[in-house]
């Protein structure tokens, strides 16, 4: 018994020391990253206009402009950004509790870091010794340059992702969701009998994500008196704001996933392509990657937040997942609905 009890108090003390490597591996590249920039701008500082060149065009040619001050106050904004959404990705997502999901999620901090960290030293630099910004030049090898920091950084956060997964005895995968029975569940109907399930969905703050974004697409196109690049972001907010409240639908016709005041998009998966159905609980971000519509490799899905769903697996054999209330029920007739289908063929 007191064996028992020691395991157990050693273990819990070194949970608290893996979630904090995790987040100070996470956090590190991008305190890294701001430092380079304070040093450059430090080294540089008597050599730089009092306008410095921030953005540059295609040809290279400047065609934004900041003073000194704001340019460290926007990088240090930046990196504090990014650094506090992966703080949010270590304790929240899920990834940083499989070797894998671990080493993907700090490859991509690193990878981040040194992508957007290049190029605003970089960025210093070319306006060093300049009496105006507007005269500074950002060739586009820069770029290159950028990526390939980025790919040693992202090897980097890899490693320590894996050194970290080792020390923490970490697993090769997901934990996943619920077992699933042997024998799918179905729903007690007679033969002459018909039913339907349907149950709508949502989240409010992905509804408010996907506002956000098509406002801010028209804002973009309000400044830039230009609507190409701004059209993307807009036609992507309304999308997310589409599926930010879904209603999903289980009948003789099978499994459809709507916007709930919308007939289009949808997904429809007929009873013939449909193998089984199961209610699971699911990670939002360990699992699909995010929120809203998700493709991942042998599954996609409409996920709105983390928590219960109906799986449905494909003939094909690829998942198909919706995050929704009372999943066991729609899971129940779903089967059945396939099983009286593939008898009547």
């Amino acid at each position: 018994m007191s064996q028992v009890e020691g395991s157990v108090g050693r273990s819990g003390r070194e949970r608290p020391r893996g979630r904090a490597g995790l987040v100070s591996v996470a956090v590190l590249p991008f305190a890294l990253a701001f430092l380079g920039e304070l040093v450059v701008y430090a080294v540089l500082r008597d050599r730089l206009p009092g306008r410095i060149a921030s953005h540059f065009g295609a040809d290279g040619a400047a065609d934004g402009y900041v003073g000194r001050g704001a340019y460290l106050v926007v990088g240090s904004a930046l990196f504090v950004g990014l650094g506090a959404v992966a703080v949010f990705m270590v304790l929240k997502s899920g990834f940083g509790t499989y070797r894998r999901g671990l080493a993907g999620l700090l490859a991509g901090c690193w990878a981040a870091a040194a992508f957007l960290g290049w190029p605003m030293a970089a960025s210093l630099v070319a306006n060093r010794d300049l009496a105006d910004g507007a005269s500074a030049r950002f060739p586009l090898w820069q770029l290159a340059v950028a990526v390939g920091v980025a790919a040693v950084a992202a090897g980097v956060g890899a490693l320590l992702g894996l050194a970290l997964a080792r020390r923490m005895a970490l697993s090769d995968v997901p934990a996943g969701g619920a077992a699933r029975d042997a024998d799918a569940v179905r729903l007690g109907l007679g033969d002459a009998e018909v039913a339907g399930w349907v149950r709508r969905t949502g989240s409010a703050w992905l509804g408010g994500l996907g506002a956000a974004m098509a406002g801010a697409g028209v804002a973009l196109a309000w400044m830039q008196g230009e609507w190409t690049g701004s059209l993307v972001l807009v036609a992507a907010g309304l999308l997310v704001a589409a599926f930010a409240r879904p209603c999903v639908t289980v009948d003789r016709r099978g499994l459809t996933v709507s916007p709930s005041a919308l007939a289009w998009p949808r997904i429809r998966l007929p009873l013939d392509r449909i193998e089984r159905a199961d209610s699971e609980s699911i990670n939002a971000m360990a699992d699909y990657g995010g929120w809203g519509y998700r493709v991942r490799p042998g599954r996609s899905g409409v996920i709105v937040r983390s928590g219960e769903a109906l799986v449905v697996r494909r003939t094909s054999g690829k998942l198909f997942a919706v995050t929704v209330e009372d999943s066991a029920t729609a899971a129940a007739l779903l089967n059945t609905l396939v099983e009286r289908r593939t008898a009547e063929r």
